[in-house]
């Protein structure tokens, strides 16, 4: 059964790449996707890799938000890293601020903020992280997992997200990237799954089946084949009558 709309955002992280060749495959997906999340220097990014993807993204009229994470670019932010509550604040409220700035001066609107890695994950059931994430957004909506804290946090309005590179497992949460198979590798399996959520059908999983109502497909970066999947996921989308377009948060 198809979703609430049949209008479907595409998603990707950006700003993350640490040499030219991902630059390059950044460059390519630009094109291909409606919105994107640029690191703001919490795990990646800094104003120079900000203000150039933030540019990219204005050449193609693609939406841009906030990718605030643990400031912790040693673990690529996919490490918990609670500590002083009042020090995290003041970090991801800063990431946030700085991309704002940079948005201000290059005359663009922040469109949202979706946390990175660690932060993601952790927000999605801690209502006080989720809390603390949406007043850093100062009225942008957020990006996060269907049912989440995140999704009752947010005052700008929210956008459920769905992944279509990676596996999930029946609680709803993704299979720990350091599972085997935790990452999609087949570019038809990945848009098979892009399908699947996005018309909100029930996904079949080694551990049983769930039914989830998004509105976003993220496309990692810095996953093998990221271009490909992009191309391949937008041909099965559009075949089967989806929009693809930047989505209004959902009230």
């Amino acid at each position: 059964m198809r979703g609430r709309s049949q209008t479907i955002d595409l998603n990707a992280d950006m700003g993350e790449y640490a040499d030219a060749a991902q630059r390059a495959i950044e460059a390519a997906l630009m094109p291909l996707i409606t919105s994107c999340s640029i690191a703001c220097g919490g795990h990646a990014g800094d104003d120079a890799t900000m203000r150039a993807t933030a540019r990219l993204a204005r050449n193609h009229g693609v939406a841009v938000g906030a990718h605030p994470s643990y400031p912790d670019v040693k673990n690529f932010g996919r490490k918990s890293l609670r500590g002083d509550i009042n020090t995290l604040r003041a970090a991801i409220s800063d990431q946030v601020t700085a991309l704002r700035r940079i948005l201000d001066e290059e005359g663009m609107v922040l469109h949202h903020v979706k946390p990175h890695g660690a932060l993601y994950g952790d927000a999605a059931g801690d209502v006080a992280l989720a809390e603390m994430i949406a007043t850093a957004a100062h009225g942008a909506m957020l990006i996060g997992p269907p049912g989440s804290a995140m999704e009752f946090a947010s005052r700008g309005g929210f956008v459920a997200e769905g992944f279509v590179d990676r596996r999930y497992l029946a609680s709803g949460a993704l299979a720990p990237r350091g599972e085997p198979g935790a990452v999609i590798e087949d570019i038809a399996a990945r848009a098979a799954q892009a399908l699947t959520l996005a018309r909100s059908d029930t996904l079949a999983l080694a551990d049983g089946a769930i039914t989830l109502r998004i509105d976003t497909l993220c496309i990692h970066s810095d996953s093998p084949g990221a271009v490909e999947t992009a191309i391949a996921v937008r041909n099965i989308l559009e075949a089967d009558g989806f929009t693809i377009a930047a989505l209004e948060p959902r009230k």
